[in-house]
């Protein structure tokens, strides 16, 4: 009778010894899989995806995009944006016209047609700069190549401070102070030779682009 006890105990403890692995082994397999829909959404739906470049951190508008900057993402093609960039080397060393957020797909619009060298390669810095006219800024678009020149006053004539620089964007509302609108804020790319004076000047005189 004993004999017979002892081989029942022992076969519960066996079959519960059983329960707990295959308990273990479907969390296991369930943690598992949750990672791999974390990691790779799309594919662990089964749904088509592309590969996609997306910001890696928050940057800023007139930002010179580098490697760092970016990282390669599956995104469903259902959710992809149109013109959204597959690989990373087509947006190094393009400026960003907006601002971005970490994680945000980059499309072809959000940069520039023309890639900059990136910060410290060759010394393209970007400068804001308010203009004296309005109706100029309307006609600006992110991309564009336009010359600077200040407006003559009365220790100065009028000045080209420099033939070519990017528009980066545009600010189009006007600022408040003193009662007193202030012009629209363009940010400029410029040779960091010239974009010392070309900010030093901007404070001091009211400034112009000629369209190019």
């Amino acid at each position: 009778m004993d004999t017979l006890l002892n081989r029942l105990t022992e076969l519960h403890l066996l079959r519960g010894r059983r329960v707990r692995l295959l308990r273990r082994f479907l969390a296991a397999a369930l943690l598992l899989a949750g990672l791999l829909v974390a990691l790779h959404p799309a594919s662990a739906r089964g749904a088509p995806s592309t590969a996609t470049v997306v910001s890696a951190r928050d940057l800023p508008a007139g930002s010179v995009l580098r490697a760092a900057d970016l990282r390669l993402t599956d995104l469903p093609d259902d959710l992809r944006p149109a013109g959204a960039l597959g690989r990373l080397d087509t947006a190094v060393g393009r400026l960003l016209s907006g601002a971005a957020r970490a994680g945000e797909p980059l499309t072809d619009v959000r940069l520039l047609g023309v890639a900059l060298p990136a910060k410290g390669d060759s010394g393209v810095v970007t400068v804001a700069v308010r203009l004296a006219d309005a109706d100029v800024a309307e006609l600006l678009r992110p991309g564009q190549h336009v010359g600077v020149v200040a407006a003559p006053d009365a220790t100065h004539a009028s000045a080209e401070l420099v033939k070519d620089a990017t528009v980066v964007t545009v600010h189009r509302a006007e600022g408040r102070g003193l009662g007193v609108d202030k012009g629209p804020l363009v940010l400029l790319a410029l040779p960091v030779s010239v974009a010392t004076e070309v900010a030093a000047t901007s404070l001091e005189r009211p400034v112009t682009v000629t369209l190019r």
